[in-house]
C-alpha cells in the first residue's frame, strides 16, 4: 500500500508533496482510498461533506470504533503526515482479520478532507464542517490563491457542495475515535517508537495587511517611503522574540506581496501567523504583543496594520478514559502532548477520541525529510490493531 501511494502528487522537483483539497493528486489519493476499501468488502461511503468511509458492518449499528487520518498534504510536504495513519489502519484491519478475531462493534477507517488547509487557508476543513464547527457559509466563502471559491472547487473534482453541514447523526453513530500520526517532534525513543496523545495545544491562523504605498524603488526617496515590507520584517521578528519569551510558538510561513515588483516599493503585504502555546491566556497573550509590535512599527513607517483571525482551536484535552485505556494496552507507553492540529482535535468535542504517535527520528516534518522507521510503522500498526480489538472485538 505504502508503494502503490507514494508517488501520488510527488513533486519531481522538491521530492515533497502537492495533494491539495479538489486537485487532481488528491483525486488519485481519493481513488486509491476507495480501491482500498472495496479490495476488502468494505461498505464505502462519501459522506456530505467530501470525507471519505470505509466500514466494515452496519454503518448505522451504532457505539462504532472509527480510525484513519488524512491524504493531503502541505505545499512541499512529507510522505507520513496523515497518509501514514490512513495506511497504518488498513493495515491494521488485515491484522485482526488474521488473527481471527470476532468484531463485537462496526468498525470504518476515514479519509477526512483537506486537513492541511493547503488551498483554502483553514485546516481540518471535513472534520470542522462534520462537527459544525465551521458552518456552510463560511465555508462557501473561502478562496485558494487563484481566487477559486471552495465550492466552485468541489463541483469541477465531481462532488456537490449543496449538502455541507454538521453531521451530527454520523458523530452519534460513533463510540470512539483513534488517529494514528507521525510524531511532529522527537520526544519518543528508540526504545518507545509508539506513543498516546495526552492534549493538542491551542493554535489559530491570523493574517496581517500591512497597508502601505506603492512607489518606484529608484527615485522615491527613503523619508518618502510608506513601504510595508519594513513593517512585515519587523513584525516577523517581534514574533519571535514575543513566542520565545512565553515559551510559545508563533510563525509568519506565508506571504503575499502586492504589486510583487523587484523594483517597486510594496503597496500591501499579507502575512499569515501561525502561533500554538501550552494554554490558551499565553497564546492570546502573544498574539496581542505581536499585534502591538505591528502597530507599533507601522506607525513609524506610514502603514496600516489589520489583523484577521482565520481560525482558532482551543486546547484539546483528549478524552481521559480512552487514553487511559489505549496507554495500559500497549503497556504503559509515553504519554505526551502535542503543538500539530489533527481531525482527531476538532472531534474531541463530540465523540471519545484519542491518538497514537509513531517515532519520527529527526522530529522534521512538513518537510520532504520527514521519516518514520519501517520497523517503527509496522509496530505502530501492531499498537493500532491492538487497540482496535480492545475496543472493537471485546
Amino acid at each position: 500500500m505504502w508503494a502503490e501511494l507514494l508517488p501520488v502528487g510527488r513533486s519531481a522537483s522538491s521530492g515533497g508533496y502537492r495533494r491539495f483539497a479538489w486537485n487532481s493528486a488528491d483525486a488519485e489519493a481519493r481513488a486509491w482510498f476507495r480501491e482500498q476499501a472495496l479490495k476488502r468488502d468494505l461498505t464505502y461511503e462519501l459522506d456530505r461533506n467530501g470525507n471519505q468511509w470505509a466500514w466494515l458492518g452496519d454503518p448505522a449499528g451504532g457505539d462504532a470504533v472509527v480510525t484513519g487520518s488524512h491524504l493531503d498534504s502541505v505545499p512541499d510536504g512529507g510522505a507520513f503526515d496523515g497518509p501514514l495513519g490512513v495506511v497504518s489502519s488498513f493495515a491494521a484491519l488485515d491484522e485482526l482479520r488474521a488473527r481471527g478475531v470476532e468484531f463485537t462493534k462496526p468498525l470504518a477507517i476515514v479519509n477526512f478532507g483537506d486537513e492541511e488547509g493547503a488551498r483554502f487557508g483553514v485546516a481540518c476543513i471535513g472534520s470542522r464542517l462534520t462537527a459544525g464547527v465551521l458552518s456552510p457559509q463560511a465555508a462557501f466563502e473561502l478562496r485558494d490563491a487563484e481566487g477559486v471559491r471552495l465550492p466552485d472547487a468541489m463541483e469541477q473534482a465531481g462532488y456537490d457542495p449543496a449538502a455541507l453541514g454538521a453531521d451530527t447523526e454520523r458523530l452519534g453513530r460513533i463510540g470512539a475515535f483513534v488517529e494514528l500520526h507521525v510524531e511532529q517532534g522527537r520526544y519518543l525513543s528508540a526504545e518507545q517508537p509508539v506513543g498516546v496523545a495526552s492534549a493538542i495545544w491551542p493554535h489559530g491562523r491570523w493574517r496581517f495587511d500591512f497597508h502601505g504605498e506603492a512607489n518606484h524603488a529608484g527615485t522615491t526617496w527613503i523619508e518618502d517611503r510608506r513601504d510595508p515590507m519594513l513593517t512585515y520584517a519587523n513584525t516577523v521578528l517581534a514574533a519571535r522574540k514575543k513566542a520565545k519569551l512565553a515559551g510559545a510558538l508563533a510563525t509568519f510561513g506565508k506571504v503575499a506581496v502586492e504589486p510583487n515588483g523587484t523594483n517597486a516599493i510594496a503597496s500591501l503585504i499579507r502575512g499569515w501567523l501561525d502561533s500554538r502555546a501550552a494554554d490558551e491566556e499565553t497564546l492570546h497573550r502573544v498574539v496581542e504583543e505581536i499585534r502591538q509590535a505591528a502597530e507599533e512599527r507601522g506607525e513609524r513607517d506610514g502603514v496600516k496594520v489589520e489583523l484577521t483571525r482565520e481560525s482558532y482551536t482551543p486546547v484539546v484535552d483528549f478524552d481521559g478514559p480512552l487514553r487511559d485505556r489505549l496507554a495500559a494496552r500497549l503497556g504503559g507507553v509515553p504519554v505526551l502532548p502535542t503543538g500539530a492540529g489533527h481531525d482527531a482535535g476538532i472531534l474531541a468535542s463530540a465523540v471519545p477520541t484519542a491518538m497514537l504517535f509513531v517515532r519520527n527520528p529527526s522530529g522534521v516534518s512538513h518537510s520532504p525529510a520527514e521519516h518514520a522507521e519501517l520497523a517503527d510503522c509496522l509496530k505502530g500498526v501492531q499498537a493500532l490493531a491492538d487497540v482496535l480489538e480492545d475496543l472493537a472485538c471485546r
